[in-house]
């Protein structure tokens, strides 16, 4: 009888261009995919509330989809160093094929899975184009701007096609598995997942039709519309692309050769950007990759931050943003740099901790992403925008939502405001009494980053 091989899944949760569960079902061998809730290695980024309920649906729509092709989900709890070396004496498995980690804290822990196993682990390139080492400049080195790292990335197109999804796994039966209900990776009392399950559809179908919907409906538009808040004009397949339900290639293939790929594209490649730079400073999540910023005079502003976190600033874009990743998980892109320069800038408070919010809120939470573009917009990262450019709030709403439709959706206080003051209501002859004054005012809150950065600067001479 032919040993069985096992296929642990981490953010690689599809059947399709999935390199790594095509190696195992290529064995000829009975695959056993597992997937391993791993809080406990060392160092680990325990998936944010969002992430959790996302990641219930999506494994539950993971399941269904392999017992269609024979095969059955496994779900364990633990240290993924210890379960799946548990799992190989367990079933008798002479093989183990993954999906290759970025993250820091996971790539030391599949190290430590290598050293545990008495069986080989074959680790597959599955949520990126390129392996992180593969784009390097001319020296042989990391990049560390986009621009050129992007056009490195465009040399090595065009990309091969994707790998279809097997139409038969020889699964193997009868291995214990944890309830995915026991895992409690839904919220309860209370259950705020309302918002979440209606905009969303985990799961690789989930991914495939929002693909789909954006192929037809916005990508030709996607340039024009990709800033503007109120219209859905982006292609909202991140939180598919950070569980893996989807890969980069499937998208960029099935975007082809369309005229208004560039723009597009050039967004995918800065995620594997994001990526490279996590690869090379395992520290990115915590430390500014500019080290001189680590002396920055933070302030310890709780009501500020609490302000924010609610979307109660009295700012009206800024709130919006933070009420719609309250209620969907998500938040537009252009408001989420506005939304984060206002925490950085306005109300001093470190980048760290607002990267600590989006991770626990965002269904699209991305360790690399998440870091680095919190740092970008701190000035303190690769390719940065210079601390000293602050998004001012109330011109941003107006040239990017002039109507006020984003923010009148989300903060329904502002629903009857004029157009000229919906962005500043406080400006308004009658402001509204039901809708907080700013916590600061902007002119004064610019003043006060500027001159934090100047001692910043003072400091480093």
């Amino acid at each position: 009888m032919t040993s069985p091989v096992i296929l642990l899944l981490r953010r690689e949760l599809r059947l399709a261009d999935n390199p790594a569960l095509l190696a195992a079902v290529a064995s000829g061998a009975p695959v056993l995919p597992v997937f391993v809730l791993d809080d406990a290695s060392p160092g680990a980024w325990q998936a944010g509330g969002a992430s959790r309920w996302w990641l219930h649906h999506s494994l539950t729509s993971l399941a269904t989809d392999l017992a269609a092709c024979g095969a059955t989900l496994v779900l364990r709890r633990g240290p993924i160093d210890v379960e799946i070396p548990r799992l190989v004496a367990e079933i008798g498995a002479d093989a183990v094929h993954a999906g290759m980690p970025t993250e820091p804290w996971a790539r030391e822990t599949y190290h430590r899975l290598r050293a545990a196993l008495t069986v080989k682990l074959t680790v597959h390139e599955t949520s990126l184009l390129f392996h992180p080492d593969r784009i390097k400049t001319q020296a042989g080195t990391a990049y560390g701007v986009f621009t050129p790292f992007s056009r490195a990335c465009l040399a090595q197109f065009p990309l091969a096609p994707p790998l279809r999804a097997p139409a038969r796994i020889a699964g193997q039966n009868g291995v214990r598995s944890d309830a995915l209900d026991d895992w409690n990776l839904c919220p309860t009392a209370p259950d705020w997942s309302a918002g979440l399950q209606a905009a969303w559809s985990p799961g690789e179908a989930g991914a495939i039709a929002r693909l789909t919907d954006f192929l037809a409906d916005g990508v030709a538009g996607y340039a024009a519309q990709r800033d503007v808040p109120a219209v859905d004009g982006t292609s909202r397949l991140s939180p598919h692309l950070a569980w893996g339900e989807i890969s980069p290639r499937q998208i960029l293939h099935a975007v082809g050769d369309h005229p208004a790929r560039a723009k597009f594209v050039s967004e995918v490649l800065w995620r594997e950007f994001a990526a490279n730079l996590l690869w090379q400073h395992q520290d990115l999540p915590a430390t500014p990759l500019r080290r001189e910023f680590t002396a920055m005079n933070w302030r310890d502003d709780r009501a500020g931050l609490r302000a924010w976190q609610r979307g109660q600033t009295g700012i009206p874009l800024v709130d919006a943003g933070m009420r719609q990743l309250w209620q969907t998980g998500w938040m537009h892109n252009r408001v989420r740099m506005v939304a984060a320069s206002f925490l950085i800038k306005h109300l001093l408070i470190p980048w760290q901790v607002g990267e600590a919010w989006f991770w626990d809120t965002l269904v699209d939470a991305d360790l690399a992403q998440n870091a680095a573009s919190w740092q970008w917009v701190a000035g303190c990262g690769a390719d940065a925008a210079p601390y000293f450019r602050i998004f001012n709030p109330a011109l941003q709403g107006a040239r990017f939502d002039p109507d006020g439709a984003y923010v009148r959706r989300f903060v329904p206080e502002l629903a009857d405001m004029a157009d000229r003051f919906v962005h500043t209501p406080w400006l308004a002859p009658n402001p509204p009494r039901n809708y907080p004054a700013p916590i600061i005012d902007l002119a004064a809150g610019r003043d006060r980053a500027l001159a934090a950065f100047a001692d910043l600067k003072q400091g480093a001479a």
